[in-house]
């Protein structure tokens, strides 16, 4: 099929934009990446100053959604760039994201499939427009709500209760008993601690491939509705993570700890055992937190420290639900611990 922009924005309830260029000439085929974009294709830019500006000005796309903040910087490729259409709104790529799904939305089969090969139980409730892939272990008394996709090789163990619309990668573990051993005090010999919890995972989570979400030792390790989970993540027993978090990869969480809503964890970040974050939180990419962590802040460094006061990004919103946008954009890593 081809699509007219005007006609994409209006079917995912886009009604508040401005369009330079002739937008009835060009049809849309595609979606594809700003650097690599053809004529028929639509693109996105969700920088600000001088990078898009650079990145707009060699694109080859037809249609491409841009940032309302640089189109009084972009005035003077009207002329320029007749041929394209660009199209000024907040979010561009929010919006790119909702056409995607328009345009190459796949029809979910309305029966119940699980795969022959995998082991799944009779105590197992699985419910509507399920799917559980080649090789999957499920253990007794699970639960798996409906509108889930279980993909292959993943290993969901007893006592673990996965809500509606949730996407579990290939290569998960869910369930297994967390690291926990006390002493003896004369032998000093190591005995595991009993695990009898379990898991409850919310509604809309995805969890990437080769993660791992221990069980809880007495209570449930709880995943928040619309979390979404990289891969290589490992999170230990009795954590609570609330709602529409965004974890890294390769993060790891010890148990115990509790993690608020909206969070934004960087990549092989690492939150130590029994401490609490905060709402809001921002974790720098390969940060060490060894202390509680208030709500809102933002936070880097081995071991982890406050660095609220000298961030200056205009993405903060995006990462951790942030209200305040900044003066200028910088990427947050370790070296704003220095």
């Amino acid at each position: 099929m081809v699509w007219k922009i005007q006609a994409l924005l209006k079917k995912v309830g886009i009604d508040s934009y401005e369009i330079w260029g002739n937008d009835e000439q060009i049809t849309i085929r595609s979606v594809a990446p700003i650097n690599r974009s053809l004529f028929n294709d639509l693109t996105f830019c969700s920088s600000e100053g001088d990078d898009a500006i650079r990145s707009i000005s060699s694109s080859r796309a037809g249609v491409i959604l841009c940032n309302k903040s640089v189109m009084q910087r972009l005035g003077h490729m009207r002329v320029q760039k007749h041929q394209q259409c660009l199209v000024f709104l907040e979010n561009p790529r929010l919006v790119i994201m909702h056409i995607i799904k328009l345009i190459y939305k796949q029809k979910k089969s309305e029966s119940r499939r699980v795969s022959e090969s995998s082991l799944v139980p009779k105590t197992v409730r699985i419910g509507k427009n399920c799917s559980i892939g080649e090789f999957c272990v499920i253990g007794e008394d699970c639960d798996i709500g409906d509108n889930t996709t279980i993909h292959d090789r993943v290993n969901i163990l007893q006592n673990t209760r996965i809500c509606r619309n949730c996407d579990i990668q290939p290569g998960v573990v869910i369930g297994a008993d967390g690291f926990a051993y006390e002493r003896h005090n004369e032998t000093f010999e190591l005995e595991r601690f009993p695990h009898i919890g379990g898991v409850q995972i919310g509604d809309d989570v995805e969890i990437c491939s080769n993660c791992s979400i221990a069980r809880g030792s007495l209570l449930d390790t709880v995943i928040g509705n619309g979390t979404k989970i990289n891969a290589l993540v490992h999170i230990a027993h009795n954590v609570e993570i609330g709602r529409d978090c965004a974890i890294g990869a390769g993060v790891t969480i010890g148990g115990s700890t509790t993690v608020g809503d909206t969070c934004w964890l960087g990549q092989n970040s690492t939150l130590k055992n029994k401490i609490k974050i905060g709402n809001k939180v921002i974790v720098g990419s390969g940060a060490a937190v060894i202390d509680n962590v208030e709500d809102e802040d933002i936070v880097a460094g081995v071991p982890a420290r406050s660095i609220k006061h000298k961030v200056t990004s205009n993405q903060l919103f995006l990462m951790g639900g942030h209200t305040q946008k900044r003066k200028s954009r910088h990427i947050i890593t370790n070296e704003h611990y220095k």
